[in-house]
């Protein structure tokens, strides 16, 4: 183990001790210290998850890519694990950059990472060289490769940029053999994913380009994840530089599925669909994995590129995970809901049916700020359709945030400008919902600092962060016109 790495430990169990009261999400992983950014090496090895992820403990802002692993046995509880990586050689001594996990034959963990080393260029300006890394070990210690990089500039295809070739995401083929795509761009920018394999793990070969942009969906591709699911293939990748697309793509930094089919024999990814992963404000760089009972699980960094640096440098930590997800592919579009385990934690039931809303209503007990709603919204019988309808939460007498619905338009808004934020920041999006005659399904879940909605048993997925002082946890419910509802709140009770 290197001194860096050591100091990186000692460091993180010291300050650890020192923020314990400090207010966090309950069972949405946050950093141990410091600052956490995209899921890492999100994998199941010896009877628990473990989840890695971007993290620069000295600073609550982002600095020089350490990996943070925490563990978990039901994707809710985590226990942090000492710092499993550091920018420690000369190969990835500027950042040990997002990547990847797999199990090997004799019970070790592999983990794939992009090593990254700041260079000099003629006209003086300095840029990132990225290179493709292993490390090797125990679920707790990791030792890298001697014969790192495995995969450098030489193993592109023409015109890639050694610039922009990173996140590796490894998988073992139904052969034994080892696959794993990374995201890389063209001269112009114009990103791609790319396709290598290798049979023990260390000697990587290019086959070929699986998959490009042709400046469709913005421009460099990163944090690529590839897999089967319910008969189809799926990527996700999460373009930078991204154009909306009316509703569909509105994230500058956002996350897109492709959904199609894969020769396995050629290698050859057909594109059928794409859409938004979510449609909401802070989501972004998400990684999946296979639990033992066969569930694709998704996970992603629950925040935004374009408001992560507002927070005060004070704060001892920044940065947290979404809920994990399960996910599904029905008549051609990707399914999200909250992971079954959720439902565990459910207690304390307030129930209510064909209630009517009309102005400003609240439900006597329905409150809280660690909530999982579920609720059916219609149009009353014989009225005119309801213009809007709007649930507002995480409420007190001057902040408040709110998932609202017009059924005119079909159009579901989450809108947060009220949510206690001190600066102007993104604080709404806006999605296009399958309704039938102004009914939707909507299950909200908040997290103290969070909420995620999931529309229509989860068609569309809309998540955001909250700044909102935890004292604020009334709910209330708003219809321009009449509409009706059916909800259920259940709070959810965790002990770490």
């Amino acid at each position: 183990m290197s001194q860096i790495l050591r100091d990186a430990r000692k460091y993180e169990e010291t300050r650890e001790r020192q923020i314990k009261d400090e207010p966090r999400p309950a069972f949405h992983l946050s950093t141990r210290v410091g600052w956490l950014n995209d899921p890492n090496g999100f994998s199941y090895y010896n009877g628990e998850y473990h989840l890695f992820y971007q993290y620069h403990p000295y600073n609550s802002h982002w600095g020089p890519m350490h990996w943070g692993h925490a563990v978990s046995s039901d994707l809710l509880h985590w226990k942090y694990l000492p710092a499993a990586l550091a920018p420690d050689t000369d190969y990835d001594r500027d950042g040990c950059f997002s990547g990847s996990a797999v199990s090997l034959d004799d019970g070790r963990q592999m983990l794939m990472y992009t090593g990254v080393v700041k260079e000099t260029q003629p006209d003086g300006s300095t840029r990132e060289v990225q290179r493709q890394c292993i490390a090797i070990g125990d679920g707790t210690d990791y030792v890298k490769y001697p014969g790192n990089p495995v995969l450098d500039e030489n193993d592109l295809p023409e015109g890639g940029s050694r610039f922009d070739f990173r996140d590796p995401k490894i998988w073992r083929a139904p052969d034994g053999t080892f696959r794993c795509v990374a995201g890389n761009c063209t001269p112009d920018k114009d990103g791609r994913i790319l396709l290598f394999s290798s049979e023990d793990g260390l000697k990587w070969k290019f086959e070929k380009t699986l998959i490009s942009n042709n400046g469709r969906f913005g421009r460099m591709w990163e944090c690529p994840d590839f897999f089967e699911l319910d008969g189809k293939q799926v990527l996700l990748v999460s373009p930078q530089d991204m154009l909306p697309q009316g509703f569909e793509y509105h994230n500058g930094n956002g996350t897109v599925c492709i959904i199609g089919n894969y020769d396995n024999e050629t290698d050859t990814f057909i594109e059928e669909k794409n859409q938004a992963i979510d449609y909401g404000i802070d989501f972004y760089a998400p990684q999946t994995v296979v639990a033992p009972d066969g569930r694709r699980i998704m996970i992603g960094w629950m925040q935004n590129w374009d408001t992560c640096n507002l927070h005060s440098p004070e704060r001892p930590w920044f940065g947290q995970m979404s809920l994990p997800r399960e996910l599904s592919v029905k008549n051609g579009r990707l399914i999200q809901k909250p992971v079954r385990e959720l439902e565990q934690m459910r207690t304390n039931k307030v129930s209510y049916e064909n209630v009517e809303v009309s102005d400003v209503i609240r439900l006597d007990g329905m409150k809280g700020r660690r909530i999982d709603m579920e609720l059916t919204l219609r149009p009353a019988e014989g009225e005119e359709m309801y213009r809007k309808f709007a649930v507002r939460f995480a409420q007190n007498d001057t902040c408040h945030t709110a998932v609202s619905f017009r059924p005119h338009e079909s159009i579901l808004k989450v809108d947060r400008k009220f949510s206690g934020s001190r600066r102007a920041i993104i604080h709404q999006r806006r999605s296009r919902v399958n309704s039938e005659n102004g009914r939707i399904t909507m299950r909200i879940i908040l997290d103290n600092f969070s909420v995620e909605i999931f529309v229509n048993n989860g068609e569309q997925v809309l998540s955001a962060t909250l700044y909102t002082d935890l004292s604020a946890d009334g709910i209330l419910f708003y219809a321009d016109g009449k509409a009706v509802i059916d909800v259920v709140k259940y709070d959810l009770a965790f002990e770490s």
